[in-house]
């Protein structure tokens, strides 16, 4: 119905009345033609509610299946040594198909009001990096002041920005810090996700003490703030600071990068130092089989801090190398930080899982395949054994390899995990290395049934 409906006909004759009679006539007319109105709107919004809710409903259903969400957790910006706007990176991710990202500049939150010189932003994101910046969210959005060497451009605040890029169900903005903090030299660096305040490093006298305090504060704040906090390691093999025995021992920490895709992580080692895999693997063991701690959880990220060279820059620390594919109900940061921590999660450079499985009473592991072109996939199954009757552990033993789209391994009982690394024949888009290869990385499972000795 329109309202145009709720109008007197032109061509009704009018009855000639008094002027008192006209006026209370019309007053009537008015109101009666009021009151059609007010009740057309009434249906409309009963209408216009019931088809709301229906379409809240459809977006937030009320027995959420859980899914597979893509996000990136280790990330910097102008905040600290980023060369990009912080708006501008979320832009990058959340348009190429990311549904969650924490910006983590070192020792800071992006809080308050800062002001940057434009010669300094220039000097570190390129002769263009304001017209893209003005090109993108226009001079309505972006703050400058002053002139010639006196010019300067501010940094949006978390909680300002996060309004323009997040979208409810496709893409979700994580408060962040990459704690950074050195013992003797050596980077001891902890993103913490989901923070409400930003945490400044303790230090120690140790790297694991190190790890062990800022972990501690972290944890502090979890409690005081009433929120889950996800606190990770960063790059252990940068400047080699952290030992196998360093992270083993640091038993707060449950979480590691098993891939960074910063070129100067050395993450595949060297002639005397292990791999990140491999210190994974000797970590895990020493915490299994003589500290009786839970194994570290891997993730993957890409610590992006350059955002304008091309793919192919291989010195360059750019985005979309590395990130985790969380399995949870919802997009919220709860959700994503309690899956997290659970260990439901892979890391990937690339390859994308359907699913995986463990089945703790038929103790088997499970990893299905999204293909992807004309890609092969091989899935090793890597465990570790307790040294017994005097041997040494047998760590890190590939104990199965298979070809396809879908692998299982059903464990012994005498592993004291076992994990997945799952190997494309692809490259990545943008490799860190000659000869890198699409990979994803599953959590070590059976470790629990191992500890009880069942």
């Amino acid at each position: 119905m329109s309202l145009l409906a709720l109008r007197p006909h032109a061509a009704s004759p009018a009855p000639v009345l008094s002027s008192a009679s006209s006026r209370r006539h019309e007053l009537g007319q008015r109101r009666q033609h009021i009151g059609l109105v007010n009740a057309l709107i009434a249906v409309l919004l009963v209408w216009g509610g019931s088809a709301t809710s229906g379409l809240a409903d459809e977006i937030v259903p009320a027995a959420a299946a859980p899914r597979w969400w893509k996000g990136n957790i280790h990330t910097h910006t102008f905040w600290s040594d980023g060369n990009d706007f912080p708006e501008m990176v979320a832009e990058w991710y959340r348009t190429r198909d990311y549904n969650f990202l924490a910006l983590s500049d070192h020792n800071v939150l992006a809080q308050g009001i800062r002001w940057m010189p434009e010669e300094r932003v220039l000097s570190r994101g390129g002769a263009d990096v304001i017209e893209k910046y003005l090109g993108r969210f226009g001079p309505a959005w972006v703050e400058r002041r002053g002139e010639g060497e006196a010019a300067e451009i501010r940094l949006k605040p978390f909680d300002e920005f996060r309004s323009l890029v997040e979208e409810r169900g496709q893409f979700l903005m994580i408060p962040a810090e990459e704690i950074s903090d050195a013992v003797d030299g050596k980077p001891v660096h902890i993103n913490a996700s989901n923070i409400a305040e930003p945490i400044q490093p303790v230090g120690g006298q140790t790297v694991s003490e190190a790890i062990q305090n800022n972990l501690r504060a972290v944890q502090e704040q979890a409690e005081k703030a009433g929120r889950s906090i996800l606190a990770h390691l960063n790059h252990p093999n940068f400047g080699y600071a952290v030992t196998p025995a360093d992270l083993a021992h640091a038993t707060l920490e449950r979480h590691f990068e098993v891939f960074n895709g910063h070129p100067s992580v050395n993450q595949l080692g060297s002639d005397e130092k292990p791999s990140i895999e491999q210190l994974w693997d000797i970590a895990n063991v020493i915490r299994l089989a003589e500290l009786q701690a839970p194994p570290l959880f891997g993730v993957a990220t890409d610590d992006s801090h350059d955002y304008h060279s091309g793919p192919g820059s291989r010195q360059s620390s750019r985005p979309g190398r590395g990130w985790v594919m969380v399995r949870a109900s919802h997009l919220t940061p709860e959700k994503i930080i309690q899956a997290l921590q659970a260990g439901d999660f892979y890391g990937s450079s690339g390859v994308t899982l359907r699913d995986v499985q463990f089945d703790a009473a038929s103790r088997v592991l499970t990893v299905d395949i999204e293909p992807s072109g004309n890609a092969t996939y091989t899935t090793r199954f890597i465990g570790s054994f307790a040294g017994v009757n005097g041997d040494p552990p047998r760590i890190g033993v590939e104990l199965a390899a298979v070809e396809g789209h879908s692998a299982s391994y059903t464990l012994s009982g005498e592993e004291l995990y076992v994990r997945a690394v799952i190997s494309s024949s692809d490259a990545p888009f943008d490799p860190v290395w000659e000869g890198q290869q699409q990979q994803a990385w599953t959590q070590p499972v059976g470790w629990r049934q191992s500890a009880e000795g069942n």
